[in-house]
């Protein structure tokens, strides 16, 4: 009996220390899975379990028209985007979104390690992509505030609109320099100066939140899930390129490039920026997705980035020209040169087969492919998709609040750049009255959303018109802003009969570009569209005329500049126009510079602030200012009626003059 009981302990130590075993098994196999592990602990676990497939599979970022819960279960797919105007369906609600995201959501988490994607979308003037959406000026308009605090406070309002569509990852912001208006991405540039586009990176905290004090230099950070992750682009040098054709190859040596189109990389990875964009375009000739020594020694090695470079929309296939002429090559180059995540973003297959044939083929080594999975990891890990993977319902009344378009009007109203203000400086036409007997309207852009909005909103190349989302034309704004009694006339293109035929107190025409995104704005010539000159001339010659000009950069303006009374530089305002009327009207005065230098005409560019042959129609950091109404009112009287008693008889003046201007 003793020698069994003695057997028995045995057997019941050996069981024992087998459970040991199998629960120390089982916390090793979940401590990816455990938030209380270092991030470093859980990117390792993770990567142990994971095959050369699912590694290559988290490199892909594919388009929502591919994806579906079965594919991204089955490759374990890492990312899928909206491109741009790519929505579940037209006008899809916060709601929508959600419930899509979610769906493919569910497919990761059945994958054999469960590892949740990142959904990506272009909310690059505020979520651009979303019916109801609040719609911020874009960037070109946002350098004229010269505020970055403002530019922080959209960026938290972004983040928050976008997370209330389930969406955790913006491919934002632009913070290219702009030296040449003629390129078509030019409104996404804040500024032909790197000094503006470097104050301009603080919309990244605004999107991600403030990095903790003492972080290590390159860490990403995403402060909860009221942020985003976000994405400096295009590295390096879009905006420099010859004639500033899209896309095209930027010539400056190194010093140049470094101290021109670079510091405001250093300033966002300093900020925390989760990942960069590779830009379609070349430096000296090399195609930048193959760029070795600035994507990973520059960016990731001097710069000590550690969250993920993803390639632009078929950036890789665009390394041979022309594209995809040879994409076994396009993938070795990218990779090699140190892309991390690979927007296809249609043919995932071919992406993957190629992929494994190289590092099978020992010409990639795996630890190329390490360092690309941990990091898209360490952002994963960052914005707590491993926790939450999977969005709800709480934030979708952020989708276009009041609170936001509060924010947008007032990011107009401080964009407004003020080029002249009256034939001579004593008869000044702004601040417009607001009663009078009967104004008029004018212009192709005075009544239409999608044009004052731009390119990359609800659709990729823009729209016309008021009926694809919802805000406040101009001319909405100028009709509620005037006095009940004033009576306000609107005619897209009048003719010199009408106008005479009408005792019109002053003329508001609102002018510009039509939207355009990306190679379609190329322009050599930079005129507004037809009929915009001529409804300058006729309305001019005949009524004191402000003319306000939409647009994406500075446009020619030169030639009808003597029959103007005001000019306006609005940019592109988005979704919130009574921003402008505020300013016409006097509620607030004009303070916005110019961003860029304004030319004569296209002959003279390039032409930057700096340049030996700068000569300007309007320089850059120029920008006339006005006090608003009431501060004209209260300087009046700041010293008291009594003791003052002419104090009186100014703020009358004041007030008669302000009513009867015109």
């Amino acid at each position: 009996m003793e020698a069994m009981a003695r057997i028995l302990m045995k057997m019941m130590g050996i069981m024992l220390w087998f459970m040991v075993l199998i629960a120390m098994a089982v916390g090793e196999d979940v401590k990816y899975k455990d938030p209380k592990q270092p991030v470093a602990v859980r990117i390792k676990d993770l990567m142990s379990k994971m095959t050369l497939e699912e590694k290559i599979g988290q490199m892909v970022q594919i388009d929502r028209l591919t994806a579906s819960p079965d594919i991204m279960q089955t490759y374990c797919i890492g990312s899928i985007l909206s491109g741009g105007g790519s929505a579940p369906l037209p006008n899809a609600s916060a709601e929508d979104w959600v419930n899509m995201i979610n769906g493919f959501q569910h497919g990761s988490l059945s994958s054999r390690l469960g590892i949740p994607m990142i959904y990506g979308i272009d909310a690059v003037h505020g979520h651009n992509n979303v019916f109801n959406a609040t719609i911020f000026p874009h960037n070109i308009g946002l350098g004229a505030t010269r505020d970055p605090d403002l530019v922080k406070r959209i960026g938290s309002a972004t983040a928050l609109e976008v997370r209330a569509t389930g969406i955790p990852y913006v491919f934002a912001p632009c913070i290219a320099v702009c030296k040449d208006p003629r390129w078509g991405r030019c409104y996404e540039s804040y500024s032909e100066d790197h000094k503006v586009v470097q104050a301009m990176t603080e919309i990244i905290p605004g999107l991600q939140g403030d990095i903790p004090v003492n972080s290590r230099k390159g860490v990403p950070y995403v402060g909860g899930k009221k942020k985003v992750a976000a994405c400096a682009k295009h590295f390096v040098g879009d905006g420099g390129t010859t004639k500033g054709i899209n896309e095209n190859n930027t010539v400056i040596d190194k010093h140049g490039l470094l101290s021109i189109h670079m510091p405001a990389y250093s300033d966002s990875i300093i900020k925390g920026v989760s990942t960069v964009m590779v830009s379609y375009s070349s430096w000296n000739g090399e195609k930048m997705h193959a760029n070795r020594e600035l994507i990973t020694g520059f960016l990731k090695n001097t710069l000590k980035f550690k969250g993920f470079v993803i390639s632009d929309w078929q950036g890789i296939d665009r390394i041979t020209s022309p594209p995809h002429a040879n994409y076994t090559y396009s993938v070795q180059a990218a990779i090699q040169a140190g892309i991390d995540m690979v927007m296809l973003p249609f043919n995932h297959t071919e992406f993957i087969d190629d992929l494994t044939y190289l590092v099978k083929s020992n010409v990639i080594p795996v630890d190329r492919i390490d360092d690309a999975v941990g990091r898209i990891l360490l952002v994963k890990f960052t914005l707590g998709l491993f926790e939450n993977p999977l969005a709800d319902l709480s934030l979708v009344n952020e989708l276009g609040s009041q609170a936001h378009r509060d924010l947008a009007r007032e990011a107009v109203r401080k964009s407004l750049v003020l080029l002249k203000n009256g034939k001579n400086e004593t008869d000044p036409l702004l601040p417009l009255p607001r009663k009078v007997s009967k104004i008029l309207v004018a212009g192709t852009h005075a009544d239409n959303l999608g044009y004052q909005c731009g390119g990359w909103t609800i659709q990729w190349q823009g729209f016309s018109g008021n009926g694809y989302t919802r805000g406040t034309t101009i001319l909405g704004a100028i009709k509620s802003t005037v006095d009940p009694s004033t009576e306000v006339v609107f005619q897209e293109n009048p003719d010199s009969k009408f106008i005479k035929d009408n005792n019109f107190a002053y003329a508001i025409i609102v002018v510009g570009e039509a939207p355009y995104a990306e190679t379609a704005g190329d322009s050599m010539d930079l005129t507004m569209i037809d009929p915009g000159p001529s409804v300058i001339s006729n309305v001019c010659k005949t009524v004191k005329c402000v003319v306000v000009v939409i647009s994406g950069r500075p446009v020619v303006i030169e030639p009808y500049l003597s029959s103007i009374d005001a000019l306006v530089a609005a940019w592109l305002p988005g979704t919130e126009g009574q921003g402008i009327a505020d300013a016409l009207f006097g509620d607030y005065g004009f303070t916005g510079k110019l961003p860029r230098t304004w030319f004569k005409n296209v002959d003279q560019l390039p032409m930057n602030v700096g340049d030996p042959h700068y000569d300007p129609l309007f320089p850059f950091d120029f920008g006339l200012k006005t006090k608003s109404a009431p501060d004209i009112v209260r300087r009046s009287t700041s010293a008291g009626i009594i003791g003052r008693p002419y104090a009186l008889f100014l703020m009358v003046s004041v007030i008669f003059g302000l009513c009867f201007i015109g």
